[in-house]
């Protein structure tokens, strides 16, 4: 066995040097909060969830889909390497001899034309080398937690088989690691320490984290790892009155990112699984409401002006990429994955991205002593975040902002209302740099009518 594992290595490393790098390397910024490149350029992350993108997807599906992210301005896929150990992908190749995560199934070669050459790895690197090619980050879970915490996986096997992983990916540049999976850390702690170990001393160069279970964080376990660069919350996918986890902070995704900012020692958070569009609210009971572009804007706008570096997006047919002839359909999924790629909070992702790049980065802060008066609960709480020259103020459904003045620079601040519905500004006046000013965003108050007051010092 350990003369196999060892064979198995040598074409991977042999391997390693012939790829050419083509996207710069992600790393985390010198004050902690966000992610920059290795040119020294800013990186907000928009994710999308292809989680089932390797398995279920052929070549010509995979091209479609990246494409299309790359359109509506994604730059980060979520996907899992491993979803089930047995099973097989769109051209009915298994990933692993008999199951054993220790053991992936290799063939000598990786021409498509010739079946018995193209396997399963053969066509992850593919669909990673396209990903690079379109300017896409592939953040990739080694295996979902669900197969650890069911005992499929020894810790011995954990280790074997991240440490395989890691060097056949070390070189590429477009890799971020997903550690766990929809899972908690307290299980099998071990094992989650051990493959985030193994990926660090393997892959040095590459970002990891820890995606957790619903409504839960990595930091609860992970905070202090050596190997975890940034954290990652799950905030989906149940209302407030639906939440009966420890933290209990239902639909306030926000909570998460507070929470976060105040550890030490300081590191990155994003919400990498907020409620998904098209998805019944509390996941299972397809009678329930489906979550839509609104929410999706809210958890959006709500995070990531609380402090976090960027944001990831899901829809529910994308995430499983449901297609015609599936047998068993998840979450009540009406829809097939080309027909959702479009769909409208998709679409308005890119805003939010645009408006944050827009502004100087890496000086931008959370503020809520910006809002003069009550902040709000639940969906009439309003959020600011702020840099020296600009402030942005996000209601979610136009009620009024109360701004208390002269919190960036300059005597006079130009006002205007963004709409992240649309892209659109509207420009409202010059006002003074003191005191309180009341703004009330056009429209009526309902809802999803969701708006950003920016503020900009006039110099």
């Amino acid at each position: 066995m350990r003369l196999f594992y060892l064979l198995l290595l040598l074409p991977v490393c042999l391997q390693c040097g012939q790829r050419e790098m083509s996207l710069p390397l992600l790393t985390v910024t010198e004050n902690k909060r966000f992610l920059i490149n290795e040119n020294g350029e800013p990186f907000f992350w928009l994710g999308d969830t292809g989680w089932l993108l390797f398995s279920k997807l052929d070549r010509n599906e995979a091209e479609k889909y990246l494409s299309n992210r790359v359109e509506n301005g994604f730059n980060v896929i979520q996907i899992m390497v491993l979803h089930q150990l047995k099973k097989t992908n769109i051209y009915g190749d298994s990933a692993l001899i008999q199951g054993d995560i220790s053991l992936p199934k290799i063939t000598e070669g990786n021409s498509f034309k010739n079946t018995n050459e193209y396997d399963y790895w053969d066509h992850v690197d593919y669909i990673v080398d396209l990903a690079e090619k379109k300017g896409l980050y592939m953040a990739m879970v080694p295996v979902w937690g669900s197969n650890v915490k069911q005992g499929k996986i020894s810790r011995s096997q954990a280790d074997k088989y991240a440490i395989w992983l890691a060097r056949r990916y070390a070189d590429k540049t477009n890799i971020i690691w997903l550690n766990g999976g929809d899972t908690r850390g307290s299980d099998n702690t071990g094992i989650w320490n051990t493959m985030g170990r193994r990926i660090r001393e393997n892959a040095p160069n590459h970002l990891i984290t820890f995606h957790p279970f619903g409504r839960m964080k990595s930091s609860m376990w992970f905070h202090e790892a050596d190997w975890l660069d940034f954290n990652m919350f799950q905030s989906g996918h149940r209302r407030y009155d639906q939440d009966d986890s420890e933290l209990a902070f239902g639909q306030d995704n926000w909570k998460y990112v507070r929470d976060d900012y105040t550890l030490t020692p300081i590191k990155p958070t994003i919400d990498g699984e907020p409620s998904y569009e098209g998805i019944p609210q509390g996941l299972h009971d397809s009678s329930e409401p489906y979550w839509n572009a609104n929410d999706v804007r809210r958890y959006a706008y709500w995070s990531v002006f609380a402090g976090a570096f960027g944001f990831t997006y899901g829809h529910s047919a994308v995430m499983q990429m449901y297609k015609p002839g599936d047998p068993s359909p998840a979450y009540g999924v009406r829809e097939y994955w080309t027909e959702a790629l479009n769909a409208t909070g998709a679409t308005q992702m890119k805003y939010l991205k645009n408006l944050i790049l827009s502004k100087p980065f890496f000086d931008r802060i959370p503020d809520q002593s910006l809002v003069a008066t009550s902040q709000g609960e639940r969906y009439d709480y309003q959020v600011a975040t702020r840099g020296n020259d600009f402030a942005f103020i996000y209601t979610y459904n136009g009620r009024e902002i109360q701004v208390a003045m002269g919190k960036i620079e300059g005597s006079k601040i130009t006002a205007s209302w963004y709409n992240p519905r649309n892209d659109q500004t509207i420009l409202i006046d010059e006002f003074e740099n003191r005191g309180t000013n009341t703004f009330n965003p056009p429209g009526e108050i309902q809802d999803g009518a969701d708006w950003v007051l920016v503020l900009e010092s006039i110099k």
